[in-house]
């Protein structure tokens, strides 16, 4: 059978191609792939313990097996309509954020209020007493996919704070300079005490988790990819709305 696989961030430098496709023999699993992988690509075998897989677009784990066709994709831990009652809006986007437009897409006349998290570019990190400055980032999503996560991430949102309203969650791709706005989760209620600013600190880490995004940090001295340490377990795999 033929699958393919394709590569995202630091597993696509290491494999040298952004996808491959591999012919099959026989029934396999995602751990067995992995095992054929290390043979047909070295330079991943570091990385393949660490690395993450997905089957069509839906987390996946080394037991599972891989039928005919599958799409099968690899990356690092990170980084539609809906049938919600709330309104909601949800995008992969590498163009500027009009954070008025957001909230006026979120609102309606029962909402009287809204908490918004947004992320930017940090030009200087202090790290261990020494100031590291970072002259842009590089954002890169498996698309397809994490706009399904974002979908999750407002489900999750609702089950757990049912009073919130409309919700918005948007990540930038592509290259940020400092100071740019590389993330923002919005979420809209009618008080302030119905639980807005939890949802949306909620959004906004768990979206680090699950949605498969991940950065290049840039600097003078060179770049480096930017990999979280979250792996996802069987129960973060969900059916969001299509």
């Amino acid at each position: 059978m033929q699958v393919t696989i394709r590569f995202f961030a630091t597993l696509r430098d290491r494999a040298g191609v952004p996808e491959t496709t591999l012919e099959l023999d026989g029934q396999h699993t995602v751990g067995a792939l992995l095992d054929r992988l290390a043979e047909e690509f070295p330079a991943l075998e570091p990385s393949l313990n660490t690395a993450l897989v997905a089957v069509n677009e839906e987390y996946a784990f080394r037991d599972e097996p891989i039928k005919e066709g599958d799409e099968i994709a690899l990356f690092p831990p990170v980084s539609g309509g809906s049938e919600a009652e709330w309104p909601e809006y949800f995008a992969i986007t590498p163009d500027p954020l009009d954070l008025d437009a957001i909230v006026a897409h979120i609102t309606r006349p029962e909402t009287g209020a809204v908490c918004m998290f947004t992320g930017a570019v940090r030009g200087v990190t202090n790290k261990e007493g020494e100031p590291l400055q970072t002259d842009s980032l590089f954002y890169e999503a498996y698309e397809e996919m994490a706009e399904k996560k974002l979908r999750q991430v407002a489900q999750e949102i609702r089950e757990q704070y049912p009073k919130v309203q409309g919700i918005a969650i948007v990540q930038r791709i592509g290259h940020l300079n400092v100071g740019e706005t590389t993330v923002l989760v919005a979420c809209a209620s009618g008080h302030r005490h119905d639980g807005a600013f939890e949802a949306a600190r909620y959004g906004i880490d768990r979206l680090k988790e699950i949605v498969p995004v991940w950065k290049k940090e840039i600097r003078s001295s060179g770049s480096q990819w930017v990999e979280g340490s979250y792996h996802p377990t069987p129960e973060d795999v969900k059916q969001s709305s299509s």
